[in-house]
This record gives structure tokens, sequence and C-alpha cells, in this order.
């Protein structure tokens, strides 16, 4: 009868489970020559193959940036695929951030399209004609401009919450990391 050893889970709560053993875990490694990182990464070794390289990050990425999905198709065939992958996927072309929820092209959130019509412009607007919008209506309805007006400030406080919406908006869509 073999001789239990120590173990480390020992205590309440178990933190293994019942009959888990403590052999060790099958790492894949890469398959690129000479690399030992670990191949968690399938990539196909020839089009329509079940056969599968294993790469890690780094070698899967150069691996796929010289992959051409339709190689050894003639022009024909080439197109007629092209055609069927885009006419499948036609449905996933409006998810955009929010695509949804949002009237329009997709492209906006449902705030984001109060905020243009807060600010007087259509949905199509770029970030200049919001800038230019609201510094335009803040001029016209500023506390300053007109001290004793409550409905102006209240049409002031509006114009800025939808330039802070469009703003926060905008810098999410350039932000490049």
């Amino acid at each position: 009868m073999a001789r239990a050893g120590r173990r480390n889970d020992w205590g309440f709560p178990r933190w293994g489970g019942y009959g888990a053993d403590r052999a060790a875990q099958q790492v894949r490694l890469c398959d690129r020559h000479g690399c030992e990182e670990r191949g968690d990464c399938p990539a196909p070794k020839s089009p329509n193959s079940k056969e599968r390289w294993y790469f890690c990050q780094a070698h899967a990425a150069e691996y796929n940036k010289g992959w051409d999905y339709f190689q050894g198709l003639d022009e024909e065939e080439r197109a007629r695929r092209e055609h069927d992958e885009r006419r499948d996927a036609g449905g996933f072309s409006s998810g955009a951030f929010y695509g949804w929820g949002a009237p329009g092209d997709g492209t906006r959130s449902r705030d984001e399209m109060r905020a243009l019509e807060i600010l007087e412009l259509e949905s199509d607007a770029d970030f200049e004609a919001v800038r230019k919008s609201w510094r335009r209506l803040a001029k016209a309805n500023h506390p300053d401009v007109k001290p004793d007006d409550k409905d102006a400030a209240l049409r002031f406080q509006a114009i800025q919450a939808a330039y802070d919406v469009l703003r926060t908006a905008e810098e999410r869509r350039t932000f490049k990391p």
C-alpha cells in the first residue's frame, strides 16, 4: 500500500477538487523551430485542412500576416466566396458601438444622438461642427450674458452636458492604445 504524502490543500475549504491529483500539466510548445514559448494559438497548415500548427502569440501573428484565405482559388471562385462571406456576415456590420440601440447608421449611441439634437446638428456631423455649434450656443445662452434668465441657464447646462457626451465619445473613437 502506498504511503500518503503531504498535500498543500489541507483545511477547509479544500482548494483542490476531490480526486484531483498533482500530476504535471501537458503544455504544448510553439511549433516554430527553436521557440520555447507556449503554443496555444492554432493555425491551419493549409486551406480547408483539419491539421493545425500551434504557435505562440508572436509567431501566430507572423504566420497570419501573410495568410491568404483565398489562396489556390481561381478568380471566379474567389469572387463568389468573397460575395458569400460578405452576404452571410452582413448582419454583423451594424454591430458597431451601441448600433443596436440607436437610430442612424449605427455608429452613434442614443445619448450621442440626443446630444446632437441639443446642439442643433445633423446625425452625421463631425467633431469640428460639434465644437463650433457648442461655442455658438454656449455664448448665446451663457449666464453672464443673460443673468436673470432661468431658461437660458438650463439650456446652457444642457449644451455643456451634450458637448461632454460628444467629446468623450470622440476621445473613445480616436483613442489608439
